[in-house]
């Protein structure tokens, strides 16, 4: 279970280096906000709600641009930013058909 613990804490320091990049690139915050409708003034709220970080990494992993951008700038595979996405809550796109 401490592995899990630690899983979802290495995904979401991740998850939080990759929102410090879309909100520091003048395209890419735009963009991101436009997508999930959340106000730059409500992102730190909108942070702490479950799923928002999860958001976040399949927003760089929706464009491979962004994310090829974001492993060099961040010295993070790309591999490393899907399973990090997998560690957190609503990370896994089988979420809705679990019963």
């Amino acid at each position: 279970m401490s592995n899990d613990h630690h899983n979802r804490e290495s995904a979401e320091a991740l998850a939080i280096r990759a929102l410090g990049f879309v909100a520091a690139d003048p395209e890419l915050l735009p963009r991101f906000l436009a997508i999930t409708g959340i106000e730059a003034q409500s992102i730190r709220q909108a942070a702490r709600e479950p799923g928002f970080l999860a958001g976040v990494l399949q927003f760089i992993l929706a464009h491979e641009l962004t994310l090829m951008r974001f492993s060099e700038e961040s010295g993070i595979p790309p591999q490393q930013v899907s399973a990090a996405l997998r560690a957190l809550p609503f990370g896994d796109d089988n979420h809705h058909s679990s019963t």
